[in-house]
């Protein structure tokens, strides 16, 4: 399939795996884009810049194909080695970068230099059209349903998608409920050039997680997810547990009054204990609405290919069968 984003990209299939913490390891990235899509190493996972210097390498190691590194920029006041982030994605060798968080304006031109593509996560279209000005090459649209942080608007893929594609010139990816065949078509009918899958990506069989959390996304159903850090005008979608519950009782119970420390224990320092050690009660991890659409297990490999073959019989049997009738 031949859309914008494969040509941007140089890949075959335009699918993109989302950067996600303690997931977008190196074993993950490769095995996306072994099979045609595009893999990427979540940064901010490797402590240093050596150790993600290290991850690019080791993924080099496992695949010829195109891969990405996600650097997301977080309000910090200890910020994270950003320099060095920026110098191991570019001395590796790294052409495709995906930004989330704060404007990315600062960096990209050290990365549009080296010949790096940019493409920012965004949650609305007006955060979609500032990385258009400032010049990145295509944008992730994330609707309400999306895992992780979907924006404070709570504008749904339906809606969000067409709208992006009335404002902006460059491509862009849809995101959150994207899982199947299903998915990849109508985001190409509302204007996306392709999907980007998080959630769904973690349920495979090279994800490097505890099998409980590939167990957990497998027995959730579309109402199992919560949005929490509301009042801090922070939402996330999470999986429910019961740590997801303490929190969200804090929230009810303090309203208001709510600030970041009370709810520390459920949210700093979740992701390891998850999705290393399999704790699936301890406190609050992104999951996406579309855990409902998740029945299996398959190699990434599997999934793509599964994706495709289902596109393209909607779009060659079902949609041409409707215009023949």
């Amino acid at each position: 399939m031949k859309t914008r984003i494969t040509e941007l990209f140089g890949v075959e299939h335009p699918i993109m795996q989302g950067g996600m913490h303690y997931v977008g390891l190196a074993e993950l990235a490769a095995a996306v884009s072994n099979a045609g899509g595009v893999g990427i190493i979540t940064g901010l996972t490797q402590r240093t810049p050596e150790l993600l210097a290290a991850e690019i390498a080791r993924c080099r190691e496992l695949t010829d194909k195109p891969f990405g590194v996600n650097l997301t920029f977080l309000p910090s006041l200890s910020a994270p080695d950003y320099p060095g982030y920026v110098k191991a994605i570019v001395d590796g060798g790294v052409k495709i970068v995906e930004t989330a968080g704060n404007n990315p304006a600062k960096w990209l031109p050290g990365l549009k230099e080296a010949g790096i593509k940019v493409i920012h996560k965004c949650t609305s279209v007006r955060h979609a059209l500032k990385a258009e000005a400032i010049g990145c090459d295509a944008v992730s649209v994330d609707g309400f349903e999306c895992g992780g942080h979907p924006g404070e608007d709570d504008v749904p893929n339906f809606i969000l998608l067409p709208r992006a594609a009335e404002e902006l010139k460059i491509p862009f990816l849809a995101s959150g409920g994207m899982a199947d065949g299903r998915s990849l078509v109508a985001a190409l009918s509302l204007g996306a050039d392709g999907m980007n899958m998080g959630t769904r990506f973690i349920a495979t069989r090279e994800a490097p997680v505890h099998e409980n959390v590939k167990q957990a996304i497998l027995n959730a159903s579309e109402l199992d997810t919560r949005l929490v850090m509301r009042p801090l005008r922070n939402t996330e979608r999470v999986l429910v547990n019961a740590g997801v519950e303490r929190l969200l009782e804090k929230e009810r119970t303090l309203g208001a009054a709510l600030k970041f420390e009370d709810i520390i224990e459920e949210v700093a320092g979740v992701y390891p204990k998850v999705m290393t050690e399999g704790d699936m009660e301890v406190g609050a991890w992104s999951c996406g609405m579309v855990c409902g659409l998740i029945h299996d297990v398959p190699t990434c490999q599997e999934l793509i290919d599964r994706i495709m073959a289902e596109a393209t019989q909607i779009i060659r049997g079902r949609l041409e069968g409707m215009l023949a009738g």
